[in-house]
This record gives structure tokens, C-alpha cells and sequence, in this order.
């Protein structure tokens, strides 16, 4: 019986390791895990004093004047400086968070959609890198009568 425990026992202290590895760190907000102290600041300059609304399916390409970096795994798209949509990808990509790569994004028709996908392409060898997958955009608004 104590051989069988201390099988067991090996199987677990290699599997904890594993299974904190999947646990979200830091802040409970979604895509909020791993991200740098930079990072944090970009995010909370872009989207403090501003309220998550219902997320949408689609984002038309015309509702946006920027697009944002914040990590792997976050892209905000500015419409103006009181609205501002967050993408939480599906997964993460790797390199997007260098902001070099050039962006080329599959899109089908005049919105880009949750699901749709994405690359990078190195911008001076030209090689593609990673497929990437879009999330549903969430808007962040200021609410109505902020003047800040």
C-alpha cells in the first residue's frame, strides 16, 4: 500500500506544477494573466473612466481609427477618445505584443468578426508567423455626461 501512495504521490507533485500553469495570475479580468507592468498601464489609459458594454459580434472596420497592441492576447480598437473596443482573443499570439509584425487580417466583407482570423508577417524578411483568432469586441464607453 505505501508503494501505491507513493506512486500516487509522484503522479501529483508532477501534475500541480502543470495545473497552476492553466490558473489565471494577477487581476481576475479576463486576458488580465501574465501581463506586464506596461502593459497594465496601456490598458488602464485606454479604458479607465470607461463602462464595458454588451459584447458584439462584428466590428465595422469604419467605427475604428486605431488599433492597439496591449499584448499576445489583447487588441483594443479606438472610434474616438470616449469609445474604445477591447478584443480578447481566442488564445494567444504569439509576437502581436512586439507591435513590428504587420497585421493581415482575413476579412469578408466590411467588418471584422469574432472567429475571423489573422496573421502576422515579419515586416523586413516578409516570412508569415501565426494564425491568430478573433474574440468578441467589447465596448467601453464613457458613460453619458463625463466631461473627463
Amino acid at each position: 500500500m505505501a508503494r501505491l501512495n507513493l506512486a500516487g504521490a509522484a503522479m501529483l507533485a508532477t501534475a500541480i506544477p502543470l495545473l497552476a500553469s492553466c490558473a489565471p495570475g494577477g487581476s481576475g479580468e479576463a486576458g488580465a494573466a501574465a501581463l506586464t507592468p506596461k502593459q497594465i498601464e496601456t490598458l488602464d489609459k485606454q479604458l479607465t473612466g470607461k463602462e464595458a458594454g454588451e459584447p458584439i459580434k462584428c466590428l465595422p472596420s469604419y467605427r475604428t481609427t486605431e488599433t492597439i497592441r496591449v499584448s499576445d492576447s489583447i487588441l483594443l480598437y479606438r472610434a474616438n477618445r470616449n469609445l474604445v473596443y477591447r478584443n480578447d482573443l481566442r488564445g494567444s499570439c504569439p509576437g502581436l505584443a512586439r507591435d513590428s509584425d504587420i497585421m493581415v487580417v482575413r476579412q469578408f466583407g466590411s467588418s471584422t468578426c469574432s472567429g475571423d482570423f489573422f496573421h502576422l508577417v515579419d515586416r523586413s524578411s516578409g516570412i508569415r508567423g501565426p494564425t491568430c483568432v478573433f474574440g468578441e469586441f467589447v465596448p467601453y464607453r464613457k458613460p453619458a455626461g463625463d466631461k473627463g
